[in-house]
């Protein structure tokens, strides 16, 4: 499959749209924040991304489907928009850089088009099926594209999780200390990063135990395109397995013959 280059095209203005509305709200002193009834947090600033990005494919696109995170699922047919619109909210209400607005195209089951922009530390990566991963991260004169690592050996790799509480939740604890010990390196980068990170070969595995649609769509497309596999825990290639594991391929099936699928 090949992804349509208007496609692409509107995503990353898209992407525009949302960063100028993310950027003027962050570490504003009055940023208007919620709680949502699973306790995360939500500002104005992800509601105001996501009904922007809302009306413009309205406007644009009215045939396609939208998901988003704040107002849910609309529309219908093959063809479906997924909006994340700040990945990494408790980053973004603490006033730190580490956050992103998510934007994908799902056409006939399969996600087309990702793009992943962080405006506050200058860096959007991107992907259409097909065309390859990219990534402008403001240090090159244009956008360079991006390829997984070539690492093939768990204790050459590099990997990236979120907190231990949380792989204790789904009891898997114990396969997560393991895969630590059978790694070069260990580090917490949290959301967005661990999925680009790999993408960009600057590490090799990038896990989740819980993650929505949203959170994910983007992701997999940038990391496939960059020569990387994306999967739920139990290796099945898909968005809505509720957890994921991304690596740069040459690992993936070490990793989830520890952690136990």
């Amino acid at each position: 499959m090949h992804a349509d280059p208007d496609d692409l095209t509107l995503a990353l203005e898209l992407a525009d749209l949302a960063d100028s509305i993310t950027l003027e709200h962050f570490r504003a002193s009055d940023l208007e924040v919620a709680t949502k009834p699973d306790l995360t947090p939500v500002t104005e600033a992800d509601t105001a991304v996501e009904r922007t990005i809302r009306g413009r494919l309205e406007s644009l696109r009215p045939r396609d489907g939208v998901l988003g995170e704040e107002y849910g699922d609309s529309g219908s047919g093959a063809r479906r928009w997924i909006i994340d619109p700040i990945d990494g909210t408790m980053s973004y209400v603490r006033g730190l850089p580490f956050w992103a607005t998510l934007l994908a195209l799902e056409d006939g089951g399969e996600v087309s088009v990702g793009v992943v922009s962080a405006p506050a530390l200058h860096r959007r990566w991107w992907a259409a099926r097909g065309g390859g991963a990219w990534l402008n991260d403001g240090l090159a004169v244009a956008p360079r594209r991006i390829h997984v690592s070539a690492v093939a050996d768990l204790a050459d790799a590099h990997l990236c999780l979120s907190a231990a509480t949380e792989w204790e939740a789904i009891g898997r604890l114990d396969a997560i200390l393991e895969l630590e010990r059978r790694c070069w390196r260990t580090r917490g980068y949290g959301d967005l990063w661990s999925y680009m990170f790999v993408a960009e070969g600057v590490l090799e595995i990038g896990l989740d135990p819980k993650a929505s649609v949203w959170d994910l769509a983007a992701m997999q497309v940038v990391v496939e395109e960059a020569g990387g596999r994306f999967s739920d825990l139990a290796g099945t290639a898909r968005l809505d397995g509720g957890n994921a594991v991304a690596t740069n391929g040459l690992v993936h099936d070490a990793v989830l013959e520890i952690l136990g699928g």
